[in-house]
């Protein structure tokens, strides 16, 4: 990601849209035998997920033919980090536009961090690709807007990478609690208690050979370079939202989904900080958080809770129920007239009925517990069927729910509780919460108010 004109790069990229002949685009609106050639953009660890089911779906006639990171390093390790692209034909890219102007590639991965995610989707719209993209979907919420638009307009699949959407055991849960398996829902609470510690101070250092990072912080306000900021960036205002996006857009997509919640909320209070042991380090996102929040028209109340040192266990979670993380406490409750119901991890539900908690049906997958391959496997289905109907985690989705964790973002760092008008997408009265909507882009990195 050299600093390529940026003009030029959106003229050409709408050409490519807008011309039939292009190839990337005939093959993804064709036939469910056609081969769809996936780029993979952002080569950290979560990559290795997405590597991993596309080249296992070669028999759905999905091929992975390109990677891309603006780190040599990374890409030059990219087979021995990640086994399943070893002896692959694959087209290497340091930038990540050039990769999107390869017109034989019909659709693009991405891994990359918060702050990137926004515009590398428009981009990847614009030039004509469908796109996969990490959570959280986004850094602000202005900006998810614009990633909805961007694909509408220009008709392409946009999947988030909530995977709990794909997961057969909690699509069977979300259903049975619409059906009233717990009687009517009043409360859902999420919580994420992971240990993360002393994060370090920022020290300077010469920028390592081979990384280009200038396209490293791309949208983001230019800092000097550290291994502080480079691999410890969900913790880092200026690149991610910290510990209240990062697993909670997840859990939070749960809740919205099990209470058919279509719209943002009204009203959202949140409080929190960095405490011990970390409160001396160069982190300033909060590590122990709490938010509440309220629907017009509905008689719920939506709670979250993010802790970062030691804990004890909470309705069975982790000792009982142990997450991905053995160390973890992380999922949700629904609360009902006859009962409750447990999202403990990315395969299971559980419920417990009446006084005395007497278990109730569940569904649950031992072991590995990630549902990457099912989440990309429908992701290919949109493609093909050119419905965005069928994804399961679409665009809007994403940012409904990420959209909630920065609504607790900026009430934590406002101090106050926010009214939100989920029409026009800001604050009601309150221009210093509206100024936190958009973040400052930093040029030619601009997200254009018309995508």
């Amino acid at each position: 990601m050299k600093s390529d004109n940026r003009r030029q790069f959106l003229k050409s990229s709408a050409a490519a849209v807008s011309t039939l002949a292009a190839p990337g685009i005939l093959r993804a609106q064709g036939s469910p035998n056609d081969r769809i050639r996936i780029g993979l953009v952002g080569l950290g660890g979560r990559m290795c997920a997405h590597a991993t089911s596309l080249v296992d779906m070669a028999d759905e006639n999905v091929e992975v033919v390109a990677i891309c990171d603006c780190d040599e390093s990374k890409l030059n390790s990219a087979e021995k980090r990640c086994p399943a692209l070893a002896g692959k034909k694959l087209t290497r890219y340091t930038d990540q536009r050039k990769l999107l102007d390869d017109k034989s590639i019909d659709a693009v991965s991405f891994a990359t961090q918060d702050h990137w995610h926004a515009l590398q989707t428009i981009w990847a719209c614009q030039a004509g690709k469908d796109v996969y993209v990490e959570k959280p979907a986004t850094h602000d919420i202005w900006e998810g807007r614009k990633m909805v638009e961007a694909a509408r307009k220009y008709k392409r699949m946009v999947q988030i990478g909530t995977q709990n959407r794909s997961s057969p055991n909690v699509m069977e849960g979300m259903r049975k609690l619409k059906e009233g398996i717990i009687g009517d829902v009043y409360m859902a609470r999420g919580m994420s208690y992971k240990i993360h510690g002393h994060l370090g101070k920022h020290r300077p250092r010469p920028v390592p050979p081979g990384l280009d990072w200038d396209a490293w912080v791309g949208p983001a306000e230019m800092v000097e370079y550290s291994s502080f900021q480079h691999r410890r960036w969900y913790f880092l205002s200026n690149f991610a939202s910290g510990n209240v996006a990062n697993q909670t857009c997840h859990d939070i997509d749960i809740i919205r989904w099990g209470l058919g919640l279509d719209d943002h909320p009204t009203k959202v209070q949140s409080m929190g900080g960095r405490f011990v042991p970390a409160a001396d380090d160069d982190a300033d996102t909060p590590n122990t958080q709490t938010f509440s929040c309220q629907w017009a028209g509905r008689d719920l109340l939506v709670t979250f809770e993010v802790r970062h040192w030691f804990t004890p266990s909470e309705a069975g979670f982790r000792d009982k129920y142990p997450f991905v993380d053995h160390s973890a406490v992380v999922g949700v409750i629904f609360f009902g007239t006859k009962g409750y119901m447990i999202i403990p991890d990315y395969s299971s539900y559980r419920t417990f009925f009446g006084q005395r908690c007497e278990p109730g049906p569940f569904a649950h997958v031992p072991g590995k517990q990630m549902m990457d391959k099912p989440h990309f496997q429908n992701w290919v289905k949109a493609i093909r069927s050119r419905k965005h109907e069928d994804l399961n985690a679409d665009v809007e989705q994403g940012h409904l729910s990420t959209a909630i964790c920065h609504l607790a973002k900026i009430s934590c760092r406002l101090g106050c509780t926010v009214n939100f008008d989920p029409r026009t997408e800001r604050f009601i009265g309150d221009e210093e919460a509206n100024r936190l909507l958009k973040r400052e882009y930093r040029a030619p990195y601009v997200i254009p108010d018309s995508v």
